[in-house]
């Protein structure tokens, strides 16, 4: 990665605008070689009707989280990210406060990437473990 960490985050933060992750709040705070994290807060809106963390909202932290990350591994003139895999086991529930997703790449291929992501709760229990599969596309020319 040729970005510094304050690049990272202000290139997601500034994409995320007028999209799901601006309405689901998730922003995107601390990044490194192997790594971005973001965070979403917990209330009402993101809840499923029991009044817990909906699973979907879990998975769209997720792949938006492993999908921003991609992107620092392409030629983004060249190429583009299209997420097409993702799984996730919800291993606790939370009500209120904040979760951080965490998106560790485990593979890096010119065509496919491979991330784990760990979402967790301000006190580092695991909420969800999620894994994403990203494809590698040539963009199309203009004709």
């Amino acid at each position: 990665m040729n970005y510094t960490k304050e690049q990272i985050l202000a290139y997601c933060n500034e994409f995320s605008k007028s999209t799901l992750m601006e309405t689901l709040k998730i922003e995107y705070i601390d990044a490194g070689e192997d790594f971005l994290t973001a965070k979403m807060p917990v209330n009402s809106s993101v809840h499923q009707p029991m009044g817990l963390l909906h699973g979907g909202a879990s998975v769209a932290l997720a792949e938006s989280v492993g999908s921003a990350a991609s992107h620092f591994f392409i030629n983004a003139k060249e190429q583009e990210v299209r997420g097409i895999e993702i799984s996730a086991n919800h291993l606790k529930s939370i009500r209120e406060g904040v979760v951080f997703g965490t998106a560790r790449i485990i593979h890096k291929g010119r065509s496919l990437h491979l991330w784990e992501i760990k979402i967790t709760d301000e006190a580092g229990n695991l909420i969800s473990l999620c894994k994403l599969t990203n494809i590698v596309l040539e963009k199309k020319k203009a004709e």
